[in-house]
């Protein structure tokens, strides 16, 4: 799967996890290395960096913001090998699931 047609299914799927929020691309010529989306929920936000496979490499600076914004709120790379994953940690951090032990454990 090409990385926009997977990025356009994963902003669908954002929306009906969570109803009313607002999903944002990001220019990736403002700022490089930059997260592709931010998505606005309620008081709550998050980044992520979407990716073909996990097997893509990262280009320049992707592993520091993403790194560096997780420290403020939510940041991850997402893909389709790892898509589940992210979403349910995603939904921990929107507390629409109860604690858990998960991946930052």
């Amino acid at each position: 799967m090409l990385e926009n047609a997977f990025q356009s299914e994963l902003i669908q799927e954002l929306k009906q996890i969570f109803p009313g929020c607002y999903v944002i691309k990001n220019d990736a010529n403002y700022i490089q290395g930059f997260p592709d989306l931010t998505i606005l929920y309620k008081n709550m936000w998050a980044v992520l960096e979407c990716k073909k496979s996990l097997r893509e490499p990262y280009r320049p600076n992707q592993e520091y913001y993403i790194e560096k914004l997780d420290t403020m709120s939510f940041s991850s790379m997402i893909c389709p090998e790892n898509k589940e994953a992210v979403l349910y940690e995603l939904q921990h951090t929107f507390g629409l699931r109860g604690s858990s032990c998960l991946s930052k454990c």
